[in-house]
């Protein structure tokens, strides 16, 4: 019987462990530390990756700096979800296309960012999900 309430006990501090370190890295997870909000930097960029993914899409882009090679940047967005209410779909963007990208860049100066807004080849003007940039667009 001792042993029978050891093991249940060992599984209940596992259990709450388990949900207690679940629960900070969610919060770690959702946060936007890491960019200064504060600024914002415009991207003339060439598109060289589109990452339609779960938790947060990706773009990838090579920037032109004038000076050398292309500075390749990281531009971090919501999630699938929330841009799909944004007016955003999965095939918005594919490898060599152009585009004006507004980010708040990451605060540790590595070229890397959280997009505030993009403008399309197609000059669509897209927004990090809904409230976040420009509206979608309005059916008709």
């Amino acid at each position: 019987m001792i042993q029978r309430h050891g093991a249940l006990r060992m599984i209940l501090q596992v259990v709450v462990a388990g949900t207690f370190a679940g629960a900070s890295l969610a919060l770690a997870h959702h946060s936007f530390s890491m960019f200064d909000m504060t600024k914002k930097v415009t991207l003339d960029a060439t598109v060289t990756e589109f990452q339609w993914t779960n938790p947060h899409v990706y773009i990838e882009v090579d920037v032109p700096d004038g000076t050398g090679p292309a500075k390749h940047w990281s531009v971090e967005l919501g999630s699938p979800s929330i841009l799909l209410k944004g007016g955003w779909k999965h095939n918005d963007l594919k490898k060599g296309d152009k585009a004006t990208i507004i980010v708040s860049p990451l605060k540790n100066g590595m070229s890397g960012g959280f997009l505030e807004q993009i403008t399309l080849s197609d000059g669509r003007v897209l927004g990090n999900g809904p409230g976040r940039g420009p509206q979608a667009p309005q059916a008709k």
